[in-house]
């Protein structure tokens, strides 16, 4: 049986997510055909590492990316760093012969990306778009590529978060422009590789950011001014015809980790929302109604992930419950094609293609005009 080593480059939540993912995989599926075991990880400081590694088990704390990717024992570079150090990452792994899996965004520019994804060709690569990986997700690419709803013609796409409505609040590195980062590359990739997932590839971005809260407090907790869109709406057809809408946010009040896709085809439709995780709503013209419909309203309790501690912190209390399960799968979609010796899907070219997506929203809001997709990609 095939041994893994994975050292881990960043570890806030989505380094735990990946750490929860490998070291729980044996729960989830009888059978790997492959061992994976995290050899250590690198943080911001030593101490941090260090703590890490004693908390959860984990065999070395590294001193720096260079030391993780040079270790012999270490086959899989996973990076979960802030989105500008992506790629150099990238290339150190890739340079030292390293299968890599990066969390998205692949990086903060197409012209990045790109080089990421060649500079990877070598190796086994792979991002994290989760979402992917859910069952009902999975179940509603089979619906379309099935036929079920016929041709798609318009569809709408939202990833809501309420967490930039307090300017009080010091601003993390996601809300940063100085990192790569904004609501549209955090959340909004998430939304837009899902349209294209589902419904295929872009011809024309339209899109407008917006910053709310112009001032508040930055990453050093010091009077900063917003450099990053804390709000993306996109408009967009797709190359089959399709026309549609991608909204991005952390300004929604009452949001917690509202992830919501809706597709409309000439002979049916599908929904679905990641507050109702385990359910798809497929809707088929051919079925048919009665005379009489009626609807009943329910309230809705936001219970999600909140639980007293010791538990609570992780996942985040916005979280779905089934959240992890996304990551375990992404996780180990990605060991299985580094035990099998082919490359994952969704791979950096499908990142390289999101960021290219990202870049042509920002044209579209700076220039004011609808931006074709080759435009980018050329």
């Amino acid at each position: 049986m095939r041994k893994i080593g994975i050292g881990i480059i960043g570890f806030g939540n989505m380094g735990m997510a990946h750490s929860y993912s490998v070291e729980n995989l044996k729960f989830f599926a009888s059978e790997l055909g492959f061992e994976a075991k995290i050899i250590g990880v690198c943080t911001t400081s030593q101490k941090k590492s260090e703590d890490i590694c004693k908390r959860f088990g984990f065999p070395v704390a590294f001193k720096n990316a260079d030391e993780l990717i040079a270790h012999p024992d270490v086959d899989v570079v996973d990076v979960c760093t802030p989105n500008n150090l992506h790629l150099s990452q990238i290339k150190a792994a890739a340079a030292a012969g390293k299968h890599i899996l990066c969390e998205k965004p692949l990086c903060p520019t197409y012209a990045e990306a790109k080089e990421a994804e060649i500079a990877a060709s070598g190796v086994i690569n792979g991002i994290v778009f989760n979402n992917r990986h859910l069952s009902a997700i999975k179940r509603a690419k089979e619906i379309i590529d099935e036929g079920r709803i016929g041709r798609i013609l318009s569809f709408e796409a939202s990833y809501l978060h309420n967490s930039c409505l307090d300017p009080k609040k010091t601003a993390g590195w996601k809300q940063s422009g100085a990192y790569g980062a904004g609501v549209l590359r955090d959340l909004g990739s998430h939304a837009l590789d899902l349209v294209y997932y589902l419904c295929g590839r872009f011809s024309f971005i339209s899109a407008k950011k917006q910053i709310a809260f112009t001032q508040r407090k930055g990453v050093d907790g010091s009077d900063w001014d917003t450099d990053a869109d804390e709000a993306v709406y996109i408009n967009a057809v797709l190359e089959c015809g399709a026309h549609g809408t991608v909204h991005a946010s952390k300004l929604i009040c009452g949001a917690n980790d509202d992830l919501s896709i809706s597709v409309y085809g000439e002979k049916g439709s599908l929904k679905f929302s990641l507050a109702e995780i385990d359910t798809l709503k497929l809707y088929e013209s051919a079925s048919g109604g009665g005379v009489y419909g009626k609807n009943c309203g329910y309230t809705h309790i936001e219970c999600n992930g909140r639980y007293p501690y010791p538990f609570g912190s992780f996942p985040s209390p916005k979280a779905t419950q089934g959240w992890l399960r996304g990551h375990v799968m992404s996780m180990y979609e990605f060991l299985r094609s580094v035990s099998e010796g082919k490359n994952m899907i969704p791979s950096f070219s499908d990142g390289a293609y999101i960021a290219a997506l990202c870049d042509a929203a920002d044209v579209s809001d700076r220039e004011g005009r609808w931006v074709r997709i080759e435009e980018i990609l050329r």
